[in-house]
């Protein structure tokens, strides 16, 4: 499994930002195979990570056109810096054990 960390200093977030967030979060989900999808927000920081089943799926996700087209506007309206890392998870562990 591997996890996107994908974190951002907002510049100005709108509501189209939020649909977007949205329907991004939405298409990751149904449409690309990802297992789980968290996001968090404080002052102008943001943080979301993602979770995949493998790296193919990653890559097709962030290639999609609706995709593309928040990418866009991310860099040109809601984020004045953003990184993203990928990562491998080696183990997974809860309390209580699911």
């Amino acid at each position: 499994m591997y996890v996107v960390i994908f974190r951002a200093k907002a510049r100005a977030l709108d509501a189209e930002y939020g649909a977007m967030a949205a329907q991004m979060r939405e298409l990751a989900l149904t449409q690309y195979g990802c297992l789980d999808f968290t996001a968090a927000t404080e002052g102008d920081q943001e943080i979301a990570l993602s979770y995949w089943p493998d790296e193919a799926s990653i890559r097709a996700w962030k290639q999609h056109t609706d995709h593309l087209a928040a990418q866009k506007l991310g860099r040109e309206r809601w984020y004045a810096a953003y990184s993203v890392e990928i990562a491998e998870v080696k183990r997974r562990y809860s309390h209580p054990a699911t």
